[in-house]
């Protein structure tokens, strides 16, 4: 898909500031920075794509969407191989800072910092490397990190969290009726803990190589393979879907 390098401005809150320093101990370090306010319909969609980031959102009852990109670079001409990109249409809000020619400098930093509506829709967040926080996030959110870790707290709809190499840890979400929580770590631990447990729910937890320790009673295949683990509560839905290649599953409830 072509992209466009058209910004879309809030009149009352703008701005793009360039600040460049040498650091006291090693070679020149080129930092800038990039904030916007922005509007968000009703159902129109967040996309994020970066690199190598460090990246957190939170959900409030704000009615727009606060993006603050800070990019970090050897020098200031390296700014430009991660363009920072803010697309606001009618489809999607994406926002961006992509090495070109997929890169992988891990010397090209990024850190991204949204706040939007709770019920905002992030509809993909794909990151290379870095870590991802999520908070209060209660519609729905799919991502994919390649190395690092997710956090997310206060999380419900429908939640799809995936990491390569790294960890999944989720704390104090709730399974709700519609929603889903599927969640995948190809290599490293994967944890959650639910504050109850839910009324009503299927949950499915397998690991190739690894232990499965619950709070909640599941039928087990533990023996020979993979494990495996089960249970249906009340009418079964929704899912709890937990898949590791290699590493341990952990499930938690905080009130039993």
């Amino acid at each position: 898909m072509k992209k466009t390098s058209t910004f879309w401005f809030v009149p009352f809150v703008s701005f793009v500031s360039f600040v460049p320093f040498v650091s006291s101990v090693a070679l020149e370090v080129a930092t800038d920075r990039v904030t916007r306010v922005l509007p968000l319909a009703v159902g129109v969609p967040i996309r994020i794509d970066a690199t190598i980031a460090d990246i957190t959102i939170t959900g409030s009852n704000r009615p727009d969407v606060r993006v603050e990109i800070v990019r970090r670079a050897p020098a200031s001409a390296d700014l430009t191989k991660y363009p920072v990109t803010i697309e606001q249409g009618p489809d999607a809000l994406h926002v961006a800072a992509v090495q070109i020619a997929d890169g992988r400098d891990a010397r090209l930093r990024t850190d991204i910092a949204i706040a939007a509506p709770a019920m905002a829709a992030f509809q993909s967040i794909r990151v290379f490397e870095g870590r991802i926080r999520l908070a209060n996030l209660r519609s729905s959110c799919d991502v994919d990190l390649r190395r690092g870790a997710i956090d997310a707290s206060a999380l419900a709809g429908r939640i799809r969290l995936e990491a390569g190499i790294g960890s999944i840890d989720i704390n104090d979400s709730e399974l709700t009726p519609g929603g889903m929580m599927r969640l995948r770590v190809f290599n490293g631990p994967l944890r959650v803990r639910l504050p109850r447990t839910p009324a009503s729910a299927r949950i499915l937890a397998v690991t190739l190589h690894g232990s499965i320790t619950s709070d909640i009673l599941l039928t087990k295949k533990d023996q020979f393979g993979p494990r495996f683990g089960e249970t249906t509560i009340g009418s079964g839905e929704p899912v709890l879907s937990m898949d590791v290649v290699k590493g341990d599953i952990t499930l938690r409830v905080s009130q039993r």
